[in-house]
């Protein structure tokens, strides 16, 4: 079957890795998947010139609003899958619920990454209750062998020896949504007691003009740097170098970060949300902090605490293999996919 799959594809972001990871399920299984980008379209008729000209059978959006909206009406079965902002934020916009609302009417399944998405998508939305299906995200990391961590050090302007330092990654997109700048006057003052911490932020330039404020912040902060984005591979290298890995989005739908470090046995501190918190448990996990002094008082409790580093990042380990399994992600959309299968009028 010919799949059109729309999402967000700004390069290196979360939203982007799963749409790439969910085309690699759905191609393995005989499909043919053609991901596009939903910003690179503006009406639902060019939507239904592409439908036409490339002969699509189905389709599937991840976002609810961005990607969803474009696919109604087009009498093509199709599937979604919740994105986070579409049930953090936009669902507070009367008028954003109610197109998706109507979305959802239409599409043959919605897929949430967790139990507790789901249940707020179902009280938004009633009518859906049969449709919401619960699949968490699938991680693979695959770190390059050949990554120099030092040259990376050097990159950031940290001019001490590695094996003194604690590095604390913060890795997000340049937009307000992820809020990279919540922690850092806290970081640097810790930083100002304690030469050897730093944070570095990575990842790419999403949002132009709070880039601009991002970098003049970091510019004055001691103890804090800001990197630009990097290949997968060498941020995968850098996360299993570093000290811990750190989140402090506003929103999240589940951060493929957090799991990676998971993965990587790399010990992780996020705030505390409700995408977050779905997938850290405190002190068993993972640390979650509700405001940037609990942060650093977490982070210097795992500088001083090798035994709850070293429990921490054996249980996070066991939890992405639990229940966050590539092969059993395939298994789900493979399946899923197949409901789009038949006539366009089913």
């Amino acid at each position: 079957m010919r799949l059109l799959f729309l999402a967000v594809l700004r390069p290196h972001t979360g939203n982007a890795v799963t749409a790439e990871r969910v085309r690699d399920h759905l191609e393995a299984a005989g499909h043919i998947c053609i991901l596009k980008d939903a910003f690179d379209f503006e009406s639902s008729s060019e939507i239904a010139n592409l439908i036409t000209t490339e002969n699509f059978g189905a389709a599937l959006a991840l976002h609810l609003y961005r990607g969803g909206r474009l696919l109604q009406g087009h009498g093509i079965p199709f599937g979604v899958i919740f994105g986070g902002t579409d049930l953090n934020e936009d669902v507070n916009q009367r008028e954003k619920n109610n197109v998706m609302g109507k979305i959802l009417e239409e599409a043959r399944f919605a897929v949430a990454f967790t139990e507790s998405m789901k249940e707020m998508a179902q009280a938004q939305w009633p009518h859906a209750k049969g449709k919401i299906y619960v699949q968490s995200q699938g991680i693979t990391t695959t770190p390059n062998a050949a990554f120099n961590w030092n040259t990376f050090l050097q990159h950031a302007e940290i001019n001490q020896s590695a094996d003194n330092l604690h590095i604390f990654l913060l890795i997000c997109g340049l937009r307000q949504v992820k809020d990279p700048l919540y922690l850092v006057d806290a970081f640097s003052e810790w930083h100002q007691e304690e030469p050897d911490v730093y944070m570095v932020i990575v990842g790419p330039e999403v949002d132009p003009v709070f880039t601009r404020e991002v970098k003049a912040k970091v510019k004055r902060s001691a103890g804090v740097r800001l990197l630009g984005e990097m290949p997968r591979e060498d941020l995968h290298a850098a996360v299993k170098n570093c000290f811990a890995v750190v989140n402090s989005s506003v929103s999240e739908g589940m951060s493929a970060a957090i799991l990676e470090a998971m993965d990587l046995e790399v010990p992780v501190l996020a705030r505390n949300i409700p995408g977050n918190s779905a997938v850290v448990k405190h002190e068993v996990t993972g640390l979650l902090f509700s405001d940037p002094q609990e942060f650093v008082q977490l982070a210097k409790r795992l500088v001083s605490d090798p035994a709850l580093e070293r429990e921490m990042v054996a249980n996070g380990r066991e939890y992405v293999r639990r229940h966050h399994s590539w092969q059993a992600e395939c298994v789900t959309y493979q399946r899923l996919v197949r409901r789009l299968e038949g006539s366009w009028e089913d």
